[in-house]
C-alpha cells in the first residue's frame, strides 16, 4: 500500500531491483508511479485501493500472500489501518509488514504514536504474523523546509537535541528484506540513520551544502505550533504532531542503532550524502 509515498515507492524499487512479483496500490493507478517507466514493467503490476473503500481493498489483497502496510499519519489513522488489517486477514494474507512510529506506546507523549500503538495492538489480536519497522525521521521530509532555507532560516523547538534521520530507501530495502527473508520476518526493528544530529548541526550543513549561511532560529513550543498553524498552514493536529515529536526527542535523547546495516550488510544512508544529492533543491 502506498505505492506513491515516500516508504511505500522505496520499498517499490527495493522489490522491482530484486525481480520480485510486487502488486502496487495507489489511489490514481491511472497516474505514473514515481521512478517507474510504466505501468507494463515486468513483474509490477499496478491496481487501485483506497483505504477509505473497503470493496477496493479486498479486490486489491485478492491472492496476494503479504502486505506492506503504510498510511499517511492523520486522525483516521488507526480506524483505517484496522480495517486493511481485518481485509488482508480475512483475504488469506499470511504476513504484513507494518510501518509504525517510535515510542509506539499506549502512553506516548505523541498522539499519532498511540495510535500506532493501538494498531500494532490489533495486528497481535489478530494473530497474523508480523514485522514492524519504526524508522525514526525521514530525510525525505526534510526537502519541506526548502522555503524557509531559501529564507536562510530553520526553525525549530529541540534546542541541541540530537534528531535521528534515516533515508527513506533504506526503510525500503530493510522492508523489502522483511518480504523476503526468512530469517528478517516476523522481528521489529528500530531504523536510523548513522548518526544524530542537532537541527544547530543540521543548520550548518544546510548551509555547506548550499553555499549559504542557514541559522537555526530555536523556539517554544507554543511558538512552533503557532508557526506551523499560521504561516505553515498546517492543520492543527500535524503542527500537534511535529511540536511533540520534538518534544520528544528532547525529553528521550535519540541515538542511532546499527539494525539498517545489520540487516543490508551495508552502512546506511548518510545526511550528508543526502543533503549534497539535494543540494540544488534546497537552492531553490
Amino acid at each position: 500500500m502506498g505505492a506513491t509515498g515516500a516508504t511505500g515507492n522505496a520499498l517499490l524499487h527495493s522489490l522491482l531491483a530484486l525481480g520480485v512479483p510486487v502488486r502496487a496500490l495507489t489511489r490514481t493507478p491511472h497516474q505514473p508511479i514515481p521512478g517507474v517507466a510504466g505501468a507494463h514493467r515486468p513483474g509490477l503490476e499496478v491496481r487501485y485501493a483506497d483505504a477509505a473503500d473497503p470493496h477496493s481493498l479486498r479486490t486489491a489483497f485478492e491472492g496476494a500472500r503479504q502486505l506492506f502496510l503504510a498510511m499517511a499519519n492523520g486522525p483516521a489513522q488507526v480506524e483505517l489501518e484496522t480495517r486493511a488489517i481485518d481485509i488482508a486477514a480475512d483475504g488469506g494474507v499470511e504476513h504484513i509488514v507494518k510501518i509504525s512510529a517510535p515510542a509506539a506506546e499506549p502512553d506516548s507523549p505523541v498522539a499519532v504514536s498511540r495510535g500506532h500503538h493501538a494498531v500494532e495492538e490489533h495486528l497481535r489480536r489478530v494473530g497474523m504474523k508480523h514485522t514492524i519497522l519504526y524508522p525514526y525521521a525521514f530525510m525525505q521530509n526534510l526537502l519541506r523546509l526548502a522555503p524557509a532555507v531559501a529564507q536562510g532560516a530553520l526553525l525549530g523547538a529541540m534546542g541541541e537535541a540530537p534528531c535521528n534521520y534515516v533515508d527513506c530507501r533504506d526503510i525500503g530495502d530493510v522492508a523489502a528484506a522483511a518480504l523476503t527473508r526468512p530469517d528478517i520476518a516476523g522481528g521489529t526493528y528500530t531504523l536510523t540513520g548513522p548518526e544524530a544530529v542537532s537541527h544547530p548541526e543540521l543548520a550548518r550543513r544546510l548551509g555547506m551544502a548550499t553555499g549559504h549561511r542557514i541559522r537555526y532560529v530555536n523556539l517554544t513550543p507554543g511558538e512552533l505550533r503557532d508557526h506551523l498553524i499560521h504561516r505553515a498552514h498546517m492543520p492543527a493536529w500535524l503542527a500537534d504532531h511535529v511540536t511533540e515529536i520534538q518534544q520528544l526527542a528532547v525529553a528521550r535523547p535519540e541515538i542511532p542503532t546499527s539494525t539498517v546495516s545489520r540487516i543490508l550488510g551495508r552502512p546506511p544512508r548518510t545526511l550528508d550524502a543526502f543533503l549534497h544529492e539535494h543540494r540544488d533543491h534546497f537552492r531553490r
